[in-house]
């Protein structure tokens, strides 16, 4: 477990920060990158959870995918070479097999599309567009991460992209399963 009795350090102050492996990197590192949007997509799911009202089940399932985006975080933070010394903590299959279960019960009760949606209709939803769209940019920063050349949890990535997916099946949920979308009209303001 961590324990955090200091909050400043002192040590991020000349651009560097330290990955859970104790090495050095620029805080603009590519991998530090990766997991710091990994938690701002948590904070956005926070603030969408304070919209979830009467929607008990999809706030259970934000609450656990908060707590596993701080896992996939630990997992970017500790390079997969060289191996560490401990047990790293990974994103696993499983972990992406159940935002998949999950997805396939939302989309059960959904109409399906005529049109793209555009991000609005309750708060709730409106929130979980919001972090649709960073899910999809720490997706992109994982990517880039392992374009790099630096090796990344396969399941780390697929998690990243089956919960997009997940985001956005919840939030045409909260809107009234669909009911409430607000469709895209191609050229309607020409």
């Amino acid at each position: 477990m961590v324990t955090l009795n200091k909050i400043y350090t002192r040590t991020g102050d000349g651009g560097k920060t330290r990955l859970a492996s104790g090495a050095p990197v620029s805080k603009t590192d590519l991998r530090v990158e990766a997991y710091g949007a990994v938690d701002e997509l948590n904070a956005v799911i926070g603030l969408a959870r304070l919209n979830s009202g009467q929607n008990d089940r999809i706030d259970a399932m934000l609450g656990r995918i908060q707590n596993e985006l701080f896992d996939l975080g630990a997992d970017l933070a500790t390079p997969l070479e060289p191996a560490p010394k401990w047990e790293a903590l990974r994103i696993i299959a499983t972990q992406v097999e159940r935002l998949e279960s999950e997805i396939d019960w939302m989309n059960e009760s959904l109409k399906p599309l005529d049109s793209f949606i555009l991000s609005g209709g309750s708060p709730l939803s409106a929130h979980l567009h919001l972090a649709r769209t960073v899910c999809r940019r720490a997706e992109r920063e994982a990517i880039r991460l392992m374009e790099s050349g630096e090796p990344v949890n396969p399941d780390a990535i697929r998690y990243l992209n089956r919960l997009s997916d997940h985001l956005f099946c919840a939030a045409r949920r909260a809107n009234a399963n669909g009911a409430a979308d607000i469709l895209w009209k191609p050229g309607a303001t020409r």
